[in-house]
Order: C-alpha cells, then structure tokens, then sequence
C-alpha cells in the first residue's frame, strides 16, 4: 500500500509492492535506492504533509472539521481517478500510502490534534497485518491504536475507530493469509470502540466476500478500493461521523 515517490499528493496511487521487503538488495535500481533512503530518514514520512497543515487554516467559526486518518485507502480517496471525497464537507484527508499504526502514531500530533478536528476517522491496521514495517503482533496493533485514541480523546476529539477493511491476500506479501488475522483485530477494535466511547465504523461487513477478501469490483487487486468500493464507504463513514459528532 504504497504512494509512488516523489509523486504530488493529488496524483499518488498506491502501488503493488514494495522493493524494501520484496527484492533482493543488489537488484535495486538507483532510484529505487534513493527513494527508500528518503522514506527511511524520514520514516513517519512527517514531511508529506508538512506544506499542507501549514497552509491550511484554523478551523471557521461552528465549522466541525473532520480528518481522515490512514494508509493508502485513505490516500487514494478522492486522489484516484473516479473518486471523490465528500465535495463540500470540512473534512481533511491524511492517509498516507503503505503506513502501519506505529507510523500513524508518529505523526498523529501533526497530521490531527495540530489541524483542531472535531473528530477524526481512523482506519488502520492491514499495513500491520502485511508486515510492511516488520512483523507487528496484534497486541502492537491494539497498542499503536489505543494510543492514537487516547490522544485524541486528550483534545476534545471525537474518535471513529474503522475496521479494517476484508482481505485475503496481498499482492506484494502473498501467502499471508490475513483474512482471519483482520476478524480478530476488527473484534478487538468493536469491543474497544465500545469500551472506550469512540464510535465502530463497519466497513468489513459491507465489503467482505465468503471468503473474508473483497471481489474485484470493490477492489481490483483485493487490497485497494475500486471507486465502487468507496461509494460503498462514503454513506457509512458519514453516518458514523454524524453519531460521533453527536454524543
């Protein structure tokens, strides 16, 4: 779940695979190398948003700005191509492709508590899963995400804790088999959302096939939303905003 690098944020896409975790060391091109010696002196990648959050204003007078917290599902919404992301609401958008939780909480103080949202939508987790930063268990996931709602709920931000979304492989890390992996954190993050007064955005139960993945005209590679896909997860990700916002 990765942005091309160098790329504009307004024309990232994810990608397939990752040459850091998937390739040889000396079959490495020199851009190649260049781009993961950026992304690894910079590993929350805290600079990708840096320009944005500092020229993005206050919040206005009784506006209820929202961000939206995450990996590449996050990012490519409304970057890809036939997607758009929700025209004409307050909400910000700071997914950052290929990220697990321990980057998100890296940066969570820039990219959210800095930019003053009423609440903020985080979904997160399948980057852990796929071992994109190292084998993550699911207790450090849990951990990673209690953390990130626990600072939130420290200023006055109200949370929307998503499932991760069904998956039954990853292009870049096959043979995983994360399906029954994404139930148990997805249990783990309903019992907590429930806990802890955040409010549970279900996007697996709308999404998942038998097989606990996604067909392909949700998410062509099986990982990545399709723009079918996130018209399925735009009205449900509006309605658990509507009930965070009202507790």
């Amino acid at each position: 779940m990765l942005a091309t690098a160098g790329a504009p944020a307004a024309q990232q896409a994810p990608v397939a695979t990752d040459p850091l975790f998937v390739a040889p060391a000396d079959s490495l091109n020199p851009e190649q190398v260049r781009s993961l010696q950026q992304r690894l002196a910079d590993w929350p990648q805290l600079d990708r948003y840096r320009a944005d959050n500092a020229a993005l204003p206050p919040p206005a007078k009784g506006e209820r700005r929202v961000v939206f917290y995450g990996d590449s599902i996050t990012d490519g919404w409304g970057r890809v191509q036939g997607t758009t992301f929700f025209p004409g609401k307050p909400y910000v958008n700071r997914g950052i492709s290929g990220q697990t939780t321990a980057q998100m909480l890296l940066r969570f103080r820039k990219d959210v508590i800095a930019l003053k949202p009423a609440a903020v939508v985080i979904l997160a987790g399948t980057n852990d899963i796929a071992g994109n930063t190292g084998v993550a268990t699911q207790a450090m996931i849990e951990d990673n995400l209690q953390s990130m709602a626990e600072l939130a709920r420290a200023h006055g931000i109200r949370v929307v804790l998503a499932s991760v979304l069904p998956v039954s492989d990853y292009p870049w890390r096959p043979g995983l088999q994360p399906a029954d992996k994404v139930r148990r954190l997805n249990a783990w993050i309903r019992d907590y959302a429930r806990r802890s007064g955040a409010t549970y955005l279900d996007y697996w139960s709308a999404l998942a096939n038998a097989q606990g993945g996604i067909d392909a005209k949700l998410a062509a590679d099986g990982v990545h939303p399709t723009p079918a896909g996130y018209a399925v997860m735009a009205p449900l990700a509006q309605k658990a905003i509507d009930r965070a916002l009202a507790k």
